[in-house]
């Protein structure tokens, strides 16, 4: 008798150890935020909105985003065939420099790879912008 409720007791401990384990992996797991390694990434909103920056940090409440771009689309009046051009943020009447969303409206995040045609886009407007500005006349 006492040998059986000794394995009872036993199995118990290791059923109970066995969970708190899993338990514990997956809060762990759930804690921890994936790696930035991308140059870009892709951030789709609630919205259905999508934008192409740098991201800041993963760990605050809002995403912070810098050299953020989005895609418009453009009717050619003539020929009503629509295109579509990746445009960068900043150009806007109040000229921002990052964009700060709350993480309850990104849907997905995902990296831009440096070889896709966002990636080239995003590569000729930053070159263009720097060209840009060392063409800019001298103020005196």
């Amino acid at each position: 008798m006492q040998r059986a409720a000794a394995w009872t007791l036993a199995l118990a401990a290791v059923v109970i150890a066995a969970a708190l384990s899993i338990s514990a992996y997956q809060s762990a797991r759930a804690a921890s935020t994936p790696g930035l390694n991308a140059n870009h990434y892709a951030v789709l909103l609630a919205s259905g909105q999508a934008f192409f920056g740098k991201i800041e940090s993963l760990q605050a409440e809002q995403l912070v985003l810098h050299e953020v771009f989005y895609i418009q689309s453009r009717t050619n009046p003539e020929t009503k065939q629509v295109s579509n051009v990746l445009v960068k943020r900043g150009q806007e009447w109040h000229a921002p420099d990052r964009m700060i969303v709350s993480k309850r409206h990104v849907m997905l995040i995902e990296p831009v790879n440096e070889g896709s045609q966002v990636a080239k886009l995003i590569a000729e407007q930053m070159k263009g912008a720097e060209q840009m500005k060392g063409a800019e006349p001298m103020k005196k």
